[in-house]
This record gives C-alpha cells, sequence and structure tokens, in this order.
C-alpha cells in the first residue's frame, strides 16, 4: 500500500472542499499584484490560515505565473510547532495528500541527503505539521507537475540548512520555498516596526540579522540567507502585512512576509543547470 501522508489541517487553516478550496485559490491569486521581478529561484511565504495570510502568501505565488510550466521540483522548508528535535526532518511517504490531489515525494532526491548527519526521517515531525501542508495547495493550483522535498526544521545551524539546500540547488525546474511567519502576537505598530527590520535583514541576505522572535521559520530562513549570499542572489520584498491588515484585531497580531529571491547579475552558476530537476488558527 502507498504511503501517504493526509492533509492534517484542511476544515482549520484552509477550506477542505475541493471546490471551496479553488474557489478560493483562485480568488486569492486573482486579486495579487506583485511588483515585477525575475523569475524566482527562492519564495519565503507565510503559513498562516488563508483568511489571515493567504492574500501575502498569493503575492508570493502569482511571481511563478512566468515560470509554472518550468519547475519540475520544490524544496520546501518550515518550522517545526510540535515536535523537537535537532536537524532536518524528512517524510518516509510517497506522496502527500491535499483536497486537490496527491503530490509526489522526489524520494531520489530524499536518499542522498539521508548520508548527512543533520538529516533523518521522522514522519513525527510531519503528521501534525501545518507550516509545509498550506503551501502545498497553492502550489498545485500555480504550477504544472511537480514532485516535492519536504522537510521540517528542528533546531539546526544556519550552515547545517545551507549545505542540504546547497545538494538541493539545481537548475531552473528546482524552486526552493522556505515557509515562515515574523512576529507574533504583539500590537500592530510594534509588529510593523520589527517586521521592517525583519524584512530588510532578508532583503540584505543578513541571516544574523534575524532573531529568535522575528520569524518562526528563524532556522530554514537563516539557512537559505546564508547560501542565497554564497551564490550572489538578491531578495526583493513582495508584500509585508499582518493579520491586524487581513482579518484580525490589531491589540495582538501576526507578522506575514512574502519575498523573492532570484539570481543577481553577476551570480555564480555552481551547480545550476547540472540537473533536472476549531477556529482558524492566524499564526503558530
Amino acid at each position: 500500500m502507498l504511503n501517504i501522508r493526509q492533509p492534517a489541517v484542511a476544515d482549520r487553516f484552509y477550506p477542505g472542499d475541493p471546490q471551496a478550496l479553488t474557489r478560493m485559490l483562485d480568488h486569492l491569486l486573482a486579486a495579487a499584484h506583485p511588483p515585477a521581478v525575475p523569475a524566482p529561484k527562492a519564495l519565503i511565504v507565510p503559513h498562516a490560515g488563508y483568511v489571515y495570510s493567504g492574500p501575502v502568501a498569493a503575492t508570493a505565488y502569482a511571481t511563478l505565473a512566468q515560470v509554472k510550466d518550468r519547475i519540475e521540483r520544490v524544496v520546501l522548508l518550515g518550522p517545526s510547532h510540535r515536535v523537537p528535535f535537532h536537524g532536518l526532518a524528512a517524510p518516509s511517504a510517497a506522496a502527500f495528500a491535499t483536497p486537490l490531489g496527491l503530490v509526489p515525494i522526489d524520494r531520489a532526491a530524499i536518499e542522498p541527503l539521508l548520508k548527512l548527519p543533520q538529516v533523518q526521517i521522522l514522519d513525527a515531525a510531519h503528521a501534525w505539521e501545518h507550516s509545509l501542508e498550506v503551501q502545498l495547495p497553492f502550489l498545485q493550483r500555480v504550477l504544472a507537475d511537480f514532485k516535492l522535498v519536504p522537510l521540517v526544521a528542528g533546531e539546526s545551524e544556519p550552515e547545517a540548512v545551507a549545505e542540504v539546500l546547497d545538494r538541493l540547488w539545481g537548475g531552473p525546474q528546482t524552486l526552493i520555498l522556505v515557509s515562515s511567519d515574523l512576529t507574533h502576537y504583539l500590537d500592530y505598530h510594534t509588529a510593523q516596526r520589527i517586521d521592517a527590520a525583519t524584512s530588510q535583514a532578508i532583503e540584505f541576505l543578513r541571516p544574523e540579522g534575524i532573531g529568535e522572535d522575528q520569524a518562526c521559520g528563524r532556522v530554514p530562513l537563516r539557512g537559505l540567507l546564508t547560501l542565497a549570499r554564497r551564490r550572489g542572489l538578491k531578495a526583493q520584498t513582495l508584500d509585508l502585512r499582518n493579520s491586524g491588515d487581513t482579518a484580525g484585531g490589531r491589540d495582538q497580531v501576526v507578522g506575514y512576509g512574502a519575498y523573492a529571491l532570484f539570481p543577481g547579475p553577476s551570480a555564480p552558476g555552481r551547480g545550476e543547470g547540472a540537473k533536472t530537476e476549531r477556529g482558524l488558527p492566524h499564526g503558530l
């Protein structure tokens, strides 16, 4: 029997009915108006319930329209919210299910990673994790056929994450996606100030500028920025809001940012082209 990871947060973070989910995704994507950017190599996207962070996430996914037929593999990293562990956790599953169908896992890409000390198979980290799951319906709606390399991040150093991403970098057929919200449960104006500083750190590719309380996905985010700086990428903010701007009050908000990373004028091509490749929570 095929080992399939079933949805854990359908009907909570996003509609569980396929038609309702498709309508919501299409509405969010149609309303998104990202600034013009080159074809992204990597995206940073929030992961709350769609009514809260969906408009910001859609701004990032709308940039993929120009490359939707080219992307064959998505490397997806997000933080662990439930299971404490060290390193990066891969699943044993052959596919992840959503209300829109199955997303096949790139087992051939995962197996060599298991030789690294920071990578392990840990299904418990994936079973109830929403930071990866909420990205999948967007990807299914925006892209053609693609395979997925899903990694949940526990405690890990930026260099350890960067090493894994470097091995998965591939060519233009591979998209890197980091799932992260920004500040949590601060007042509206304090959140705006801190999230603006985080956005500046991202745009300047400064992983050391992202503190523990600035982004729940700081572990994969710092790893991506470390490697992006090494590979000469540029980063641009696409959207920056919080739950007080979308669907919540302003006493305690959660910050959401969307960012695109793309090759700069003199970005090194090392490895490029080498291979083909219960309530709706507003922030956790």
